[in-house]
């Protein structure tokens, strides 16, 4: 399957051009060209699938033959070889528990599927390539977990001083070997942006290969998909509506996959419904989240604007 710049169509390229390359040049970002129909029949045998057949099923959509099958499926299989339980909170509420991973973080599937489907490219194509990520906590220690120890990554991870955990900061700065962490003055938002800011240096990307594991990258964005089936899988009810809580709108790629639920209500963090996000411009200063990154894929796809006419 070929994925295209949200911001110009015409702009298509495989997979593992959109994994390395993260962003378009155009500064959109990348989204498949379809968004795959998965059997009914399949759907309706959820309960006796394993979370790896599931997740294979999923992800082979996208990535087609790019990854054979066996390679795609033992990255599946590396990548959630934790629990992914739902639990029940009342008689018509249940919750799916996602910190069960190395660092306590739902990011923890998508940083390890990625970190995988890179390690897999690059033993194919003898590569090294410099990973830049940006991070408010959480996104950075998965990461990190998530590359330790791969060959021919390097690690650069961005995080603003004294707004992290004394945890988080541990989980950023003490593994050593091929993750180093960077300490910036100012907020998140100054972090992300010197990222985006070195992926468009043409004179930088022609030194180095540089790629990024924030959500940005389609790679990280397929695996976070399979929450959905795995809670469906689990579920006891028939018809399912899926609240998700999101600071970022990582939720809409998910929520277009088809899987058998009534609808996704959803919260971000920054307390305002979405048509009141997308227009005015509004912020939440207590978690240091200015500006929406993903923001192209919901303004494109979910409200059928082709351009962001606000300077995302």
């Amino acid at each position: 399957m070929k994925f295209h710049s949200t911001k110009n169509t015409s702009y298509q390229v495989s997979f593992e051009e959109a994994v390395f390359k993260s962003l378009p040049p155009d500064n959109g970002l990348f989204y498949p060209n379809a968004l795959p129909k998965l059997e009914s029949y399949w759907l309706e045998n959820l309960k006796g699938m394993s979370k790896t057949e599931i997740g294979l099923k999923v992800a082979s959509q996208f990535i087609e033959d790019e990854i054979p099958a066996d390679s795609l499926e033992r990255i599946v299989e590396e990548t959630i070889d934790f629990d992914i339980p739902l639990k029940k909170v009342s008689n018509q509420i249940a919750a799916l528990e996602l910190f069960h991973g190395p660092t306590w973080a739902f990011k923890d599937v998508g940083a390890r599927f990625l970190s995988r489907c890179m390690a897999y490219f690059i033993e194919q194509s003898n590569r090294e390539i410099t990973i830049l990520v940006a991070t408010s906590g959480d996104t950075g220690g998965a990461v990190a977990a998530g590359f330790f120890g791969i060959p021919g990554i390097q690690v650069k991870i961005l995080y603003p001083k004294g707004k992290v955990s004394e945890i988080q900061r541990k989980q950023l700065t003490t593994w050593g070997d091929n993750i180093t962490a960077y300490e910036v003055a100012g907020t998140f938002d100054d972090c992300q942006r010197l990222v985006k800011q070195s992926f468009l240096d043409d004179d930088l990307n022609k030194a180095m290969s540089l790629s990024s594991a924030n959500s940005i990258n389609i790679a990280r964005l397929i695996p976070q998909s399979f929450y959905y089936f795995y809670a469906i899988q689990q579920s006891e009810s028939a018809h399912n509506v899926i609240s998700v809580p999101s600071g970022n709108y990582r939720w809409w790629f998910a929520a277009e996959t088809h899987e058998p639920i009534s609808g996704i209500p959803h919260r971000n963090a920054h307390a305002h419904w979405l048509p009141e996000r997308a227009f005015s411009q509004r912020v939440c200063q207590r978690i240091g989240l200015t500006s929406i990154c993903n923001f192209h894929w919901i303004i494109k796809y979910g409200l059928g604007i082709t351009r962001p006419s606000y300077g995302l």
